[in-house]
């Protein structure tokens, strides 16, 4: 009998593994297959078309995982998204491809496998892709992002001629030096003011086209602040930036490039560069400020600081629209964080001291429309601000938090009130300090 034991034994043991093993799988099919089924949910989709790039953005609740490649002839885009079924929003991007895209003609969703949704788009042109995720921040959920930029991009300064907003042949004349703004003495000053320049440069004339980067903050999947009305930064800001296009546009001797001129999403050390592709002789980068209280009321314009802000409240707008990368959603794979150093290892006290006269003249003009949040023009270390060689300001045209500004910045004759202004501070500036000679674009 002791024989048999061990032999019955190792029976009753198999048998026993035997059981766990499938008890085992049953619980781990009880609960995989749960998160399998409710693996992704698909939130939104958003298209942004735009002559830079179109973006395409999918909402979701959780990070998906993709893989993606090209086809030609025709040139085509194909997207398999891993832990996803089909449903109706996702079928709404169909829908979405505006007939004007610049680079998508059609998409296609399907399910090309279970539990795998392919998307393939049809293109107009050979582009360079870019697929990433982005985390939750602010008010969206996981997002995945396709940029599609195109393969060959034009010059900026050829694109701009061939748009017509360029011209080759325009005739230059002479800014005539300002004596009255000369003679006139500073206003709006605080104890903490930046004191007015001293032996200011004598006045002289302009021969050349002057070149004015206007950069409208915000756009895309960045909406910026909104007001209690629902009004956006983005759209606000753009607005007024294209009346005061339309204004410089209208001077003989000068002519004008937007870094943005829909609404899609720019990165902050794209806007610069644009700024220096164009040489561009200022950069004005226009905004729509908002604080947790709604009382705060107000214009403002800053300039850039490498040694701290001015203000406590200058610090924390910069820090807020600093943060617009994380929000508009920047490809970290492939960010020019080297640039990004070198525009702020570049900037020099000579460009902070002419975007200070510049800013200065500005925001005396803006003072004659609206009431200044502060007296003096304030610093703080701006992205945007960090061109090396290019005096740039930041006008907050108000505060869009507050209800009656915000009624204020909606408004036909406020917008072309502060484009006015701005216009008059521009031509102020070049009439004081006339640009030093360049070799000639075009």
């Amino acid at each position: 009998m002791s024989s048999t034991t061990p032999l019955r034994t190792k029976s009753i043991t198999a048998k026993r593994r035997r059981t766990f093993l499938k008890a085992g799988s049953t619980l781990l099919i009880s609960v995989l297959i749960p998160s399998i089924a409710h693996a992704a949910k698909i939130l939104a989709v958003r298209v942004w078309p735009a002559a830079d790039y179109t973006r395409v953005t999918l909402e979701n609740d959780i990070e998906l995982k993709t893989s993606h490649f090209t086809v030609k002839d025709p040139e085509r885009l194909v997207v398999d998204i891993e832990g996803l079924e089909l449903n109706t929003t996702l079928k709404e991007l169909v829908a979405k491809i505006q007939a004007n895209d610049p680079y998508i003609k059609q998409v296609r969703v399907g399910q090309n496998k279970p539990n795998i949704v392919r998307l393939v788009f049809d293109l107009k042109e050979e582009v360079n892709p870019q697929v990433f995720t982005l985390q939750p921040v602010g008010n969206y959920k996981h997002r995945l992002v396709f940029d599609l930029y195109p393969s060959n991009p034009p010059d900026p300064i050829a694109a701009l001629i061939e748009k017509g907003e360029w011209s080759k042949d325009k005739s230059v004349v002479s800014i005539k030096p300002d004596v009255k703004a000369e003679q006139k003495t500073e206003t709006h000053t605080a104890p903490n003011a930046i004191k007015p320049e001293k032996n200011l440069p004598k006045p002289g004339s302009l021969e050349r086209m002057i070149t004015i980067a206007l950069d409208p903050g915000h756009g895309g999947e960045d909406p910026g602040a909104t007001g209690r009305a629902g009004s956006k930064e983005k759209d606000v800001v753009l607005t007024i930036a294209k009346r005061l296009k339309e204004k410089i546009e209208q001077q003989p001797n000068m002519r004008v490039m937007l870094t943005r001129d829909a609404d899609y999403f720019v990165p902050l050390n794209v806007r610069v560069q644009k700024a220096r592709n164009v040489q561009a002789d200022l950069f004005v980068s226009i905004h729509a400020d908002a604080f947790v209280e709604t009382t705060a009321r107000g214009s403002s314009v800053f300039i850039l600081s490498e040694k701290g802000a001015s203000s406590s409240a200058a610090r924390w707008l910069a820090n807020k629209e600093n943060a617009a990368d994380l929000i508009g959603g920047v490809n970290i794979s492939v960010h020019d964080k080297q640039l990004a150093s070198v525009l702020l290892d570049l900037s020099t006290t000579a460009q902070i001291n002419d975007s200070l006269k510049l800013a200065k003249v500005v925001l005396g003009e803006i003072g004659g429309i609206n009431r200044l949040h502060k007296g003096a023009v304030e610093q703080a270390g701006f992205a945007v601000l960090k061109a090396p060689d290019i005096p740039s300001i930041l006008i907050e045209t108000a505060f869009i938090s507050n209800p009656e500004e915000e009624a204020r910045l909606t408004d036909d004759g406020y917008q072309d009130e502060m484009a006015d202004a701005i216009m008059k501070g521009i031509k102020k500036y070049f009439s004081r300090n006339p640009p030093l000679a360049k070799n000639k674009l075009v």
